[in-house]
């Protein structure tokens, strides 16, 4: 072999080596994402569809955030950190998506327990959750496919490297700041999904109570329960629609914004 050929072996092998560990300081944000990211991170999906997920997500967001990545680490010890920093940025970030998730599962058991449907820490134990639960959480993650997931996550990655610089520790009271508030504001939209089945079964057994206050000898119970478990299903029908789309617009707008209800802006 020519010296020219070995040289521009030798060149392209160090190239490749360089590209090989860049994509991989990427990959440790990338992949821990993916573990939790809602419908690509789903524990249905095997093991393989997500990790070739997560190394495609790698090769498009790569080139945007390389140049970005400001501090390289050269030494075993940098590389070990390095790879802590970012895998701990990419599980926060999943949780964070994670969340809204739950948020569908908590309004759909608050739902089913108005509506006599399902007991309300069923889904703590080993028990299922509550059928109106699964129907909420499954046409959720349908929604957010149907949105663009993958190219809306791509963003998102690339907006959390500014939001979060690689290998660098994030603040702790600005990330207890975020987690609080992204708490906070998946209880909130929870509460606001089940409202209108926990309005409607408290009036409905206030008028049962007064009913049975004027006619004792009435059994109400046979009576009420049957009719609020029908209503409730009919309200289901009716409030579903509206329900998961004002979950989309409240995980798009988190899609779209890394920080949302972190208060740093």
């Amino acid at each position: 072999m020519s010296p020219e050929l070995i040289a521009t072996l030798d060149l392209l092998a160090a190239e490749a080596r360089q590209a090989l560990v860049q994509g991989f300081l990427v990959f440790a944000r990338v992949g821990a994402f993916f573990a939790l990211l809602p419908a690509l991170g789903e524990q249905v999906v095997p093991a393989r569809i997500r990790l070739m997920a997560a190394f495609a997500m790698t090769l498009i967001i790569a080139p945007a955030v390389l140049p970005d990545i400001a501090a390289r680490p050269d030494t075993p010890g940098a590389v070990a950190q390095f790879l802590f920093i970012e895998a701990a940025i990419g599980l926060a970030f999943g949780a964070g998506l994670r969340l809204m998730v739950q948020g569908l599962q908590m309004a759909g058991t608050m739902a089913a327990q108005a509506t006599s449907l399902a007991q309300f820490f069923g889904g703590a134990g080993v028990d299922p959750q509550p059928a109106i639960s699964q129907v909420l959480v499954m046409a959720g993650l349908a929604l957010a496919v149907m949105s663009g997931l993958p190219a809306r996550a791509a963003e998102f990655l690339i907006l959390g490297y500014g939001l979060l610089p690689a290998g660098q520790w994030p603040d702790a009271g600005a990330m207890a700041q975020w987690g609080v508030g992204r708490v906070s504001h998946v209880f909130t939209l929870a509460f606001v999904l089940a409202a209108p089945f926990v309005i409607g079964a408290s009036i409905y057994n206030l008028a049962l109570g007064a009913i049975n206050r004027a006619m004792p000898q009435l059994m109400v119970a046979f009576i009420g329960a049957p009719a609020l478990t029908f209503g409730g299903l009919l309200l289901f029908m009716l409030a579903a629609p509206l329900m998961l789309a004002v979950w989309q617009d409240a995980f798009l707008a988190l899609l779209a914004d890394p920080a949302a209800r972190s208060g740093a802006r």
